[in-house]
């Protein structure tokens, strides 16, 4: 099944992450303890933002870069699909072990529950992924989940991606939340893995595919932190 897959980022970004990846310049944000990953101000409102990969073209009609109060970000609406947008950004984990970024609930998929696979659907979900294969990635997988319990850990594409619920329910719907975490740590928690290699990009997925539903969030701000 697409869990599959589905899962994994878009081919186009496993062909460049299986290739030398250089690190980006980015921005210093609050003194240096975070570099900016997207902040999609390079991107033009109302189209798929600029440096991103979909997992398949239809994703393009799915996330689109909005502007509210001078603030970009992206907006995701799936009607019924189950696919990733993925963007290319290395950056030194050892320093910022720290993934950061802001998220906004605005509709669960109807019956969702990601411990079931028939039913594995999240608004809102992100990703920092690390090169495996020519084929593959591995990943960590932040959720924010309508029904499973905070804490819970989930995995999927044959132990490759390793999820973590970070919200769960209605709480804060319609309002922007910043969300953290310590993919150093996790990843090493996760993988079972001594060696901490530099990340390779982030994703997002915000699918209704298995729920035959409607889904739909915003992400902003991502961001590599000390701390």
């Amino acid at each position: 099944m697409l869990e599959r897959m589905r899962t994994l980022v878009p081919p186009a970004l496993v062909l460049l992450l299986a290739a030398p990846v250089l690190l980006l310049t980015a921005s210093t944000a609050r003194a240096e303890d975070c570099i900016v990953l997207e902040d999609f101000s390079r991107a033009k409102v109302g189209e798929f933002p600029t440096d991103w990969k979909p997992r398949k073209d239809a994703g393009r009609a799915a996330y689109t870069v909005r502007e509210e109060n001078g603030r970009r970000f992206l907006r995701a609406i799936s009607e019924g699909l189950g696919i990733q947008a993925a963007k290319e950004q290395a950056w030194d984990v050892a320093q910022y072990p720290v993934l950061a970024w802001s998220w906004r609930l605005q509709e669960h998929p109807k019956g969702s529950d990601e411990r079931q696979s028939k039913t594995n659907d999240s608004a809102l979900s992100v990703y920092a992924v690390w090169p495996h294969s020519s084929v593959s990635v591995k990943a960590l997988k932040y959720i924010w989940s309508r029904v499973v319990p905070v804490g819970t850990p989930l995995t999927s594409s044959a132990g490759l991606t390793q999820a973590r619920v970070l919200r769960s329910g209605d709480a804060n719907k319609g309002e922007w939340v910043e969300a953290r975490a310590n993919v150093a740590e996790d990843f090493r928690a996760r993988f079972k893995e001594d060696e901490l290699p530099k990340p390779g990009g982030i994703a997002v997925l915000t699918d209704s595919d298995d729920t035959k539903s409607r889904a739909a969030g915003d992400y902003a701000a991502f961001r590599a932190c000390k701390s």
